[in-house]
């Protein structure tokens, strides 16, 4: 069962909305804005944690940003059999 779905207007530049139109493919372009919108709200809460976790812990250094980084890669190079074994 899908989500219920509500009609919106919205204005947006005339070359973002021709070039969503292109990328939207069979699925529409509502459903193309949906997805972005979606995004955009799981990245606003992201920055909201991140900027909580600062206020409390102090700012997140480059360092730690790269570690982690590197522990998502290394992660992703186990799940996807690329990743190599250390002898």
């Amino acid at each position: 069962m899908s989500e219920p779905t509500q009609k919106y207007s919205i204005t947006m530049p005339r070359d973002i909305a021709e070039a969503a139109r292109a990328r939207s493919g069979p699925s529409g372009l509502s459903a193309y804005v949906a997805a972005a919108v979606a995004r955009q709200i799981e990245r606003d809460a992201l920055n909201e944690l991140i900027a909580v976790a600062e206020a409390e812990h102090g700012p997140i250094t480059e360092e730690e940003v790269q570690a982690r980084r590197d522990q998502l890669q290394r992660a992703r190079e186990r799940l996807s059999g690329s990743g190599t074994t250390a002898a």
